[in-house]
C-alpha cells in the first residue's frame, strides 16, 4: 500500500479507509454470494438429488467465469469492452442458475456491486437495469399477470435509478479523494521543498552572517586598529628625525603612547561591538570635532569642522558610519594629499545627513578615481561597503593639483527607530 510521509512522521495513505473497504467487497461479493446461493440451492435439490449434479455445475461454472474474467484479469479489467463482455456473461450465467434454481438469486447481487467498474454511466445504468431485471425475473417467470408486469418494472426502474445514481456517486465520492489526495501530496510535496529551501537559506544565513562579522571585523580593525598603528609609526619615525630636540621627541614619544592606547580601546569596543568612544560620550558634532582636532594636531594639518543645519541624535549606525567615513578620509589625506589645510562639513539636511572632507593638497588623477584604481585599496573598499549597506552614497572627486573631496550622503534614520 503506497503511503506519502507527512512532516509528524505519520504516514498517508493514498486510499481511505472506506475505498480499501469497497475493494474487499468488490472482490469477495461474488464467491460470498455464491456460496450463500449454491447453499439455497443444494437445499431445493433435496428433494431431487438428481439435479445436484446440474446445481453444482452452474456454480462451478460461475466461479470459473468470475475467477479468469475478473479477479485473475488484472490489467484488462481497465478495458470497457472486457468488463462489459464479464458483466454480460455474469448475468447470463445467473439467469440461467435463477431459471433452474431460484436459491442462485443472491449471486446476481453481484452485478449491482460490479457495475462500478464500468466507467461509463449508460454503460453502468444498463448494468444496474439488467441486474435488476434478472434478479426480479421470478416475477414474471413462468406465469405472468399485468399486475406482475407493473411491479416487475415499477421495481427495475427504481432499483435501476437508486442503485445507479448511488454508483454515480460513490465515483464522483471517489473522484474527490483521488483529487484530494493529489493535493495533499502536492501539498506535501511542497512543505518538504519549502522545508529544504528553509534549511538551504538557514545555512546562507549563517554563511553571510559570519561573512558580515568577519568584514564588520575587518573594518573596524582598519579603523582602529591599523589606522592607530599607522599613527604610532608616524610619530615614532618623526621622532628619530629630531633626536637632538629632547622636548620634540618626548611630545611625539607621548603622541605614540596616546595613539595606541586610543587604539586599544577601540579595538576592546569593536570586540564588544559597542560605538566609539567619542560617539559614547557626545553626539556626531562633537565626536567629528574630537577626531578631526587630534587628527590636526598629529599630522600637523589645519582642519575646521563645520556643521549645518539642527543636528539631532541617529541611528548608532549612521552615526558610526559618518564618523568612521571621516576618519579614513583625514587619514588618506595625511598619507597621501600634502595638504595644508582641510575642511569637514556635517551637514543635517530633512531626511538625509551628508559629511564632506576637502583638502587643498596635491589630488589624484581623475582617471583613476573613475577606473577604480582608488577604490582598490581596503580603506575606500570598507568606506564604501559600510555607506551602501545603509542605502547611502560615496562619492570622491578630486583635481590635479586642486585637492580631494570625499562626500558621503546617508539616510537620516532617527535614534527612535534604532531598534526596528
Amino acid at each position: 500500500m503506497g503511503v506519502i510521509s507527512e512532516s509528524s512522521g505519520h504516514p498517508l495513505e493514498t486510499r481511505t479507509a472506506w475505498e480499501r473497504s469497497f475493494d474487499y467487497v468488490e472482490t469477495w461479493t461474488p464467491y460470498v454470494t455464491l456460496l450463500v446461493g449454491l447453499t439455497l440451492g443444494v437445499l431445493e435439490a433435496i428433494g431431487t438429488p438428481s439435479r445436484a449434479p446440474v446445481t453444482l455445475g452452474l456454480a462451478a461454472v460461475a466461479f470459473l467465469w468470475v475467477l479468469f474474467m475478473f479477479t485473475l484479469a488484472g490489467p484488462r479489467r481497465q478495458s470497457q469492452a472486457w468488463m462489459s463482455s464479464y458483466m454480460a456473461g455474469l448475468l447470463a450465467i445467473g439467469l440461467v442458475m435463477m431459471i433452474y434454481r431460484p436459491g442462485f438469486f443472491p449471486f446476481v447481487i453481484t452485478g449491482f456491486v460490479h457495475a462500478f467498474v464500468l466507467t461509463s454511466a449508460p454503460l453502468r445504468f444498463g448494468a444496474v437495469a439488467l441486474t435488476s431485471m434478472v434478479i426480479n425475473s421470478r416475477i414474471i417467470y413462468p406465469d405472468a399477470t399485468s399486475g406482475d408486469w407493473t411491479t416487475y418494472l415499477i421495481i427495475v426502474v427504481i432499483q435501476a435509478i437508486a442503485i445507479g445514481f448511488g454508483i454515480q456517486g460513490g465515483e464522483k465520492i471517489s473522484e474527490l479523494s483521488e483529487e484530494r489526495r493529489v493535493a495533499v501530496r502536492d501539498l506535501q510535496k511542497v512543505i518538504e521543498e519549502n522545508h529544504a529551501l528553509q534549511e538551504r537559506l538557514m545555512v546562507q544565513a549563517r554563511e553571510a552572517g559570519v561573512d558580515e562579522e568577519r568584514q564588520r571585523m575587518a573594518r573596524e580593525i582598519h579603523d582602529t586598529i591599523a589606522q592607530g598603528l599607522t599613527g604610532v609609526i608616524t610619530q615614532l619615525e618623526a621622532a628619530g628625525q629630531v633626536r637632538d630636540r629632547p622636548t620634540e621627541v618626548q611630545g611625539r614619544i607621548d603622541n605614540a603612547v596616546h595613539l595606541a592606547r586610543d587604539s586599544l580601546t577601540e579595538a576592546r569596543r569593536a570586540m564588544r561591538d559597542l560605538v566609539p568612544a567619542p560617539l559614547e560620550e557626545g553626539g556626531l558634532p562633537s565626536a567629528i570635532e574630537e577626531v578631526t582636532d587630534r587628527w590636526s594636531a598629529l599630522s600637523h594639518v589645519s582642519a575646521e569642522v563645520t556643521t549645518t543645519g539642527t543636528a539631532r541624535r541617529l541611528h548608532p549606525e549612521v552615526e558610526v558610519t559618518m564618523l568612521r567615513v571621516t576618519q579614513e578620509a583625514l587619514a588618506n589625506v595625511a598619507k597621501h594629499a600634502q595638504a595644508s589645510r582641510v575642511g569637514v562639513t556635517l551637514s543635517y539636511m530633512g531626511d538625509t545627513v551628508s559629511v564632506d572632507v576637502r583638502d587643498n593638497g596635491v589630488g589624484i588623477d581623475q582617471a583613476l578615481s573613475r577606473n577604480g584604481s582608488i577604490g582598490s585599496s581596503f580603506g575606500l573598499t570598507a568606506m564604501r561597503q559600510r555607506v551602501e549597506g545603509l542605502s547611502g552614497t560615496l562619492e570622491v572627486e578630486s583635481e590635479q593639483g586642486g585637492g580631494t573631496a570625499v562626500s558621503v550622503l546617508l539616510p537620516a534614520i532617527a535614534l527612535d527607530r534604532a531598534d526596528d
